[in-house]
């Protein structure tokens, strides 16, 4: 079984060389997403985030291009109390010791999607049962509900690492079957709640670093929505005239 949190080695090449890099290059956002609604960034991850260069998405849709410019404004003022300040941030929306209203800006689908708001409801259910379906669990050492986004963004991750397998290998349907599941899961376990998370989270947050990393987020996953359907497209385009 694979493991959440853990990262697959993948390599470009043959015929869907070109796919393989586009599902290759949504591995690594969402492996940064994931790190960064796991836990307070680090003094490298923040100094990581000055140095990339997230401009190619920055003309695919306004959520994006708004957030890069929000979490670039704020890095280029970075000093020693930046990591500091953020990590406060962090602490008071996504750890919860803050709230607005009652409410808590938790990363969990259920807290989100069940009518007590609570943690273990239906949603975290669908969610772990779907990875026990695909083969994945939890990495040792772990505690976090099964239905924390930074695990959702994994199991995307071990996906499209799965469709690249089978890129690989010349098996363009298993490949097509495991990118119209993170298609689906996308759609059901993580667009279905993100704006009631990021609405309340907007509440709490106090940095224009974490407030741009919420609109880049939405951006993100509403673009890779319609990438994934563009890429299973052009594999079944491309599968009739083989």
């Amino acid at each position: 079984m694979t493991d959440l949190r853990d990262n697959a080695e993948t390599h470009a090449g043959g015929p869907y060389a070109d796919i393989i890099a586009a599902l290759q290059g949504r591995n690594a956002t969402y492996d940064m997403l994931a790190s960064v609604y796991f836990m307070p960034l680090t003094a490298e991850q923040v100094e990581g985030f000055a140095a990339a260069d997230l401009s190619a998405y920055a003309d695919i849709n306004q959520e994006l291009a708004e957030g890069i410019n929000d979490m670039t404004r704020y890095l280029a003022k970075r000093d020693s109390g930046t990591r500091q300040e953020l990590a406060v941030d962090y602490t008071g929306a996504f750890g919860c010791t803050s709230s607005w209203k009652g409410r808590y800006a938790a990363p969990y689908e259920s807290v989100h999607t069940s009518e007590e708001g609570l943690m273990f409801q239906g949603a975290y259910h669908e969610v772990y049962q779907l990875y026990r379906q695909y083969s994945v669990e939890r990495a040792e050492g772990y505690d976090y509900p099964h239905d924390h986004l930074s695990f959702m963004c994994e199991f995307l991750v071990i996906l499209s690492n799965r469709a690249i397998e089978a890129l690989e290998a010349g098996d363009v349907e298993a490949a097509i079957e495991q990118l119209r599941i993170s298609r689906d899961f996308l759609k059901a376990h993580i667009l279905s709640w993100f704006d009631t998370l990021a609405e309340l989270a907007g509440h709490l947050l106090h940095t224009r670093f974490y407030r741009g990393i919420l609109k880049f987020t939405k951006g993100f996953f509403l673009f890779d929505e319609q990438l994934l359907s563009d890429v299973i497209e052009e594999l079944q385009a491309r599968s009739k005239e083989a």
